[in-house]
Order: C-alpha cells, then sequence, then structure tokens
C-alpha cells in the first residue's frame, strides 16, 4: 500500500482527470451559441439533453466524492507543529516499554537458568543414585550378576 502523501497524489490527479472529462463533455454536449444576423438553428433533441443530464450527475458525483477524499487524506496528514514533540515523546514512551519489556526478559532468563540449575542438579542426584545402587547390587551379590 502506498504511503499517504502518494495517495493524496493518486487521488489529486484522478480529480483533475474527472475536471478535464467533464469538460470535454460539456464541449460536447454544449448548443451552438448563437450570433445576431446569423440563422442557423442548432437545437438539441430531447435524447441529447436527457445523455447530458446523465453526465453532469455522474460528473458532479465524481467529483464531490474525489473532493472527500482529498478532504479526509488531507486531514489524516501529520501536522507540521507538533510533529517533532509528539515523535519525540512516542519514542519516549516506547523506549520506557522497551525498558520494562527487558526487564521482565531479564527476569524469565533468570529464572529459567534457576531452573536449569535444579533439573541439572535433580538429574545428577539420579544419576549419582543409580550409581550408587548399581555398587550396591554389585556389593550385595558379592561381584556376581
Amino acid at each position: 500500500m502506498a504511503d499517504r502523501l502518494t495517495q493524496l497524489q493518486d487521488c489529486i490527479n484522478q480529480q483533475a482527470e474527472h475536471f478535464c472529462n467533464s469538460i470535454g463533455i460539456l464541449q460536447q454536449f454544449a448548443p451552438p451559441s448563437k450570433f445576431p444576423n446569423f440563422d442557423r438553428s442548432g437545437s438539441q433533441t430531447p435524447q441529447q439533453q436527457q445523455t447530458q443530464e446523465d453526465y453532469v450527475q455522474l460528473f458532479t458525483t465524481l467529483i464531490a466524492r474525489c473532493a472527500k477524499d482529498i478532504d479526509t487524506l488531507i486531514e489524516s496528514l501529520p501536522s507540521e507543529e507538533n510533529s517533532t514533540e509528539l515523535q519525540l515523546a512516542s519514542l519516549k514512551e516506547l523506549e520506557k516499554e522497551n525498558q520494562v519489556a527487558a526487564e521482565c526478559l531479564e527476569a524469565v532468563v533468570r529464572n529459567g537458568q534457576d531452573l536449569l540449575e535444579k533439573i541439572q542438579a535433580a538429574l545428577s542426584d539420579i544419576a549419582q543414585a543409580q550409581l550408587d545402587m548399581q555398587h550396591l547390587t554389585k556389593v550385595a551379590t558379592g561381584g556376581k550378576e
């Protein structure tokens, strides 16, 4: 997805295209002007008038919708006055959150290391107990298995 400035530029280009097309339609369907001392009739048929009204409605809707989109995109842009202050405040907040997360991670790592040491000690005790049992079994049987 494009950034907001690119979206705004695309929307402005689309608005210019709507204006250009609407002017072309106006030129195409415009009735000829009457000049004094020039007797030429250029009346429109009812079908041409209906088509012209349809185009007027279409381009009115397109231009209004595009203008609304442009306004929405402009409002969503960050303001220039507070952007540095807001960015610094945001960075400080993120830094605090990062510090808290780092402390939590360190605590989890310490707990994991303590647990690992306990497990290793328990495994060592189990291995020693098995060796002691084997030694006692050998002594009790007189070295025979």
